[in-house]
């Protein structure tokens, strides 16, 4: 009954469970879509692709890639599924190419090079959270964010505004002002990097009683 089923199979698939995990709970930690369960899948279906390619052709003969080439296009798919357009901006390319380096992980252990897979999921994680905090750390990375501040009605409070983002050099979209209680709302969402938040903030807070600062984030069920 078990006479398909060997330790060697196990063990390539549990390589490829533990690789595609190992990319997931970064993924999972970091808030992103696409996390530790479907990286997972990912691995374990594409090393298994790969094995049942390579079993069919040795047992009924054909081509032995011819499985395996399918997955490609699959992957796809799934990828297509985490892009997400909010706002006019497009997010969710980073998890989306992190999924088919993942398929591609399950189908070098699955293809027998486990080692190569190995150094693939190092090199993956390095590029994820080395650059990761590189980028942030040098402002290099742009997040969308939504900024609501209440500005008095003296004076031109919008032209005011307008004027800071002219000075910083920052493009705004969905530009709202609506009347409150206590003054001007206005509200606007923005490309920015952590030191453009910070100086656009810093010169927004005198102008205003209140500044609301947020990261515009997409929830998927992935």
């Amino acid at each position: 009954m078990l006479h398909d089923l060997n330790i060697y199979i196990v063990g390539k698939l549990l390589l490829a469970a533990l690789l595609g995990g190992a990319v997931g709970l970064e993924r999972e930690l970091s808030g992103k879509p696409a996390g530790l369960r479907t990286n997972m899948l990912i691995a374990i279906g594409a090393a298994l692709f790969t094995i049942i390619s390579y079993q069919m052709a040795g047992t009924v003969g054909g081509d032995h890639t011819r499985i395996a080439a399918q997955i490609i296009p699959g992957i796809g798919f799934i990828g297509a599924g985490v892009v997400i357009r909010e706002r006019g901006t497009i997010i969710g390319i980073t998890s989306a190419a992190t999924i088919f380096v993942v398929a591609s992980i399950g189908m070098a252990v699955g293809a027998g090079q486990e080692v190569t897979a190995t150094f693939c999921t190092l090199l993956l994680l390095a590029c994820l959270v080395v650059l990761g905090h590189i980028e942030e750390r040098f402002g290099l990375h742009f997040r969308l964010m939504n900024i609501r501040l209440v500005v008095p009605r003296t004076g031109n409070p919008a032209e005011r505004v307008r004027g800071i983002f002219d000075d910083l050099r920052i493009s705004v979209r969905r530009w709202q002002t609506h009347e409150a209680d206590d003054g001007t709302l206005v509200e606007f969402d923005a490309e920015l990097t952590s030191t453009q938040e910070r100086q656009l903030l810093a010169r927004l807070r005198p102008l205003s009683t209140h500044v609301e600062a947020r990261p515009i984030r997409a929830v998927t069920p992935l």
